[in-house]
């Protein structure tokens, strides 16, 4: 306890010296003094989930808040009492007169998301909206509670294995790509760092350690790229600073697998920054001076330069990027910007500009709205809802403009038909074609950057269900979904009134029982269905009639309804795999075991023994076993907390074998399918089926084995890339 003091008085030591530039008077002083009061009493000796004192959590994250986030006096104080929203016993009226009316909004924002992170007892994707909603009304809101999660990530080994999952996934999938969108890139990298660790710990000590390896070579390359750059640019009396930034291990994880390279192919592993000092009228045309000097001396990638300063990021983002050719042959970016610039880059649009008086924040509310249209227009608990606006979250965007020369911002791969939707709802859903800088293109057409576009319009057009496949903003999927569902409400109204009038025909009652037993028989999951499909005919009231008269199913179809009600894949073949054959209890070990339910390996990631595994339940197939590293293990684990189990595996003397397989690409030679038999016999591995391809000269071949743990498969990886003409081995997915 008294060690648990003296930390307290250091964070809050740390707090004042870290606000210096916040705290301005004895009455912000006294402020300061009666939110750590007021905090000592709501939570005491209560912990974290992480195990840290409540208490000095708090003073953390006021400290990151002002420090790292360069936030104002009215966020200090939210942040201090952040967990204590709800939970105080001072009414509105007094949080007012003692703090202020922002830090009440503030509190009051947190207060509605105060089970944002609460475990197993409500469907993640659904806090997610309430928070983007939140959002809306004051963005410190989410500011700070992007803040709370950084400091739950930096100490998460202190959690309990199961909650470090949940936080890491949660973490990867909801507020990194949302720290993203607000221009917090600092904050987004670490947060995906970290939950890397947890959710592929592998994959980031791999990538860790090769950075580490490289980090004398990369300073030699910095020091000789920067040395006669700054020659010049002191020759032209340019105040600078010139500083070197690795990209995140995260980062450069995504680019080799996206890529398909080995790290040392990934040529901009780091960029190399230049910061200039200059008044805010003149940083334009002093960025594109010192972009002159670079391209000057080093040989720029024409494809690689980027200007965000003559049109910014949605979020803000400003600033001159190149490739340039540097010493030694290698690759290196270079990002050019004003100090201003810079620290919206570092800090964020939302906390610089937002609350300290400033402009340039208008593209941030827009894209707030437009989120809130998405969220809005979706039904509770709809999955394509949440993949909606996670795509509004991470995105590329491309610039258009309209005939007057208005420019529209758009997500990159956005069509005609997104761009109808982005003037006017009405306007999308008549849009027939459009025209793209004079020429007629059809509503798929994909725009690109600088294109000017007119919609075409026909009063018979209306929204069909195929716009889906290809719109790409949220905007327009949100109003395509609700015209087609307000037509198909109006379809089903005919077509219930068509059933009812046939009824009559036939001398039979209409009932809630008549239109179950319909359901039942077409597989339709509600009425809106059943109606809409015999108003389209879809459904043939001939059969209706013939089924209602005589509704004995014959045994054989019988058989078959229940298969499909069971989830069975009819036309899944049954494969003679020898781990399926065995009891899960035998190797695997679940906790928080749920009776009656059956265990299943993913066929997502195919897991082994020695692989780092959780248990998923599902609705129809019991228990699946997915790897913690699998593609959809973030997804399943961030939006699904509460059907998440922790399992492992036990030790077995005698391992059964599991499906996996493995990717091979090299060059072609006509004795390589011989040597990977040879090396495949060698191993004593099972082999289902090999897919091999080649051209040009390549060859890329896929192998379905099944071995028995982790340490065989790695072996027997690490044996196939030493073929001679092999160029990658890997675990395929």
């Amino acid at each position: 306890m008294k060690d648990e003091k003296t930390t307290i008085k250091n964070r809050y030591r740390a707090l004042l010296r870290a606000s210096s530039g916040v705290i301005k008077d004895r009455d912000d002083q006294r402020r300061v003094r009666k939110a750590l009061s007021i905090l000592m009493d709501c939570l005491g000796g209560k912990k974290t989930i992480t195990g840290e004192s409540s208490v000095i959590h708090a003073l953390s994250v006021a400290r990151i808040v002002v420090a790292e986030m360069g936030m104002g006096m009215s966020s200090l104080i939210a942040a201090i009492l952040h967990d204590c929203a709800g939970k105080l016993d001072l009414s509105d009226k007094e949080i007012k007169e003692t703090f202020g009316d922002n830090v009440l909004k503030v509190l009051e924002g947190l207060s509605n998301i105060e089970n944002i992170e609460t475990n197993r007892s409500t469907y993640q994707a659904e806090n997610f909206l309430r928070l983007i909603l939140s959002l809306a009304d004051d963005i410190r809101v989410i500011l700070i509670r992007l803040v709370e999660r950084l400091e739950y990530m930096r100490l998460l080994d202190g959690a309990k294995k199961d909650i470090r999952l949940r936080i890491a996934s949660e973490s990867y999938f909801l507020y990194a790509p949302l720290a993203h969108r607000l221009g917090l890139y600092n904050l987004k990298s670490e947060m995906e760092d970290r939950a890397m660790m947890y959710l592929d710990p592998g994959a980031y000590e791999s990538v860790a350690q090769k950075l580490k390896q490289t980090t004398s070579s990369r300073n030699r390359l910095i020091r000789d790229f920067s040395k006669p750059l700054k020659e010049q640019l002191e020759k032209l009396n340019i105040s600078y600073e010139i500083k070197g930034r690795t990209k995140s291990v995260h980062s450069i994880w995504q680019k080799m697998k996206r890529q398909g390279v080995e790290f040392e192919e990934v040529y901009d592993v780091f960029a190399l920054r230049i910061i200039i000092d200059t008044d805010r009228t003149k940083e334009k045309a002093d960025c594109w001076q010192v972009y002159s000097v670079v391209t000057d001396m080093y040989q720029p990638n024409p494809s690689r330069l980027r200007d965000w300063i003559s049109v910014p990021k949605s979020n803000g983002y400003e600033s001159l990027h190149t490739t340039v050719m540097g010493p030694r042959n290698k690759w290196v970016e270079v990002q050019i910007r004003s100090r201003r610039m810079d620290e919206i880059a570092e800090k964020g649009l939302a906390a610089h500009f937002k609350y300290k008086g400033g402009s340039g924040d208008s593209a941030i509310d827009k894209w707030l709205t437009s989120m809130r249209e998405i969220l809005e227009s979706y039904e509770k608990g709809d999955k394509e809802m949440m993949d909606q606006v996670r795509s509004g979250l991470y995105t590329d965007e491309v610039f258009v403009f309209t005939p007057r020369g208005d420019l529209k911002r758009l997500e990159a791969g956005a069509t005609v038909l997104d761009f109808a939707f982005e003037i006017h709802t009405q306007v999308g859903e008549t849009c027939v074609g459009g025209k793209v800088n004079g020429k007629n293109v059809g509503i798929k057409h994909v725009l690109g950057n600088g294109d000017q576009v007119s919609v075409l319009t026909s009063k018979k057009q209306k929204p069909k269900q195929d716009w889906l496949s290809f719109a790409k903003t949220g905007k327009a999927k949100s109003r395509i979904k609700s015209a087609l569902n307000a037509e198909k409400v109006k379809s089903a109204a005919e077509g219930r009134e068509m059933l009812s009038r046939r009824l009559k025909n036939w001398k039979m009652d209409y009932s809630d029982a008549l239109v179950k037993k319909l359901l039942v028989h077409y597989k339709l999951p509600n009425a809106t269905e059943l109606y809409h499909k015999i108003q389209t005919e879809k459904i043939d009231l001939k059969d209706v009639k013939e089924f209602l008269k005589n509704p004995e199913i014959p045994d054989s179809q019988k058989k078959e309804v229940n298969k499909a009600d069971t989830g069975e894949n009819l036309g899944e073949e049954v494969e003679n795999n020898v781990a399926e054959s065995l009891k899960f209890s035998d190797y695997l070990v679940i906790e928080d075991k749920v009776e009656g339910l059956d265990y299943k390996l993913s066929k997502c990631c195919n897991p082994v023994p020695g692989d780092k595994i959780f248990g998923f339940v599902t609705i129809t197939e019991g228990i699946k076993i997915h790897r913690i590293n699998c593609p959809n293990a973030a997804n399943l684990m961030a939006n699904y907390p509460y059907r998440v189990l922790m399992a492992r595996w036990t030790d077995m003397e005698e391992s059964p074998a599991f499906q996996t397989a493995v990717r091979i690409v090299g060059i072609e030679d006509h004795a390589m399918i011989t040597r990977i038999y040879d090396i495949l016999t060698a191993y004593k591995v099972s082999l289902r089926n090999f897919k091999y391809e080649n051209h040009d000269g390549m060859f890329e071949g896929i192998l379905y084995l099944f071995v028995p743990n982790t340490n065989i498969l790695n072996g027997l990886i690490k044996k196939l890339s030493r073929i001679e003409g092999v160029l990658k081995v890997n675990r395929y997915d």
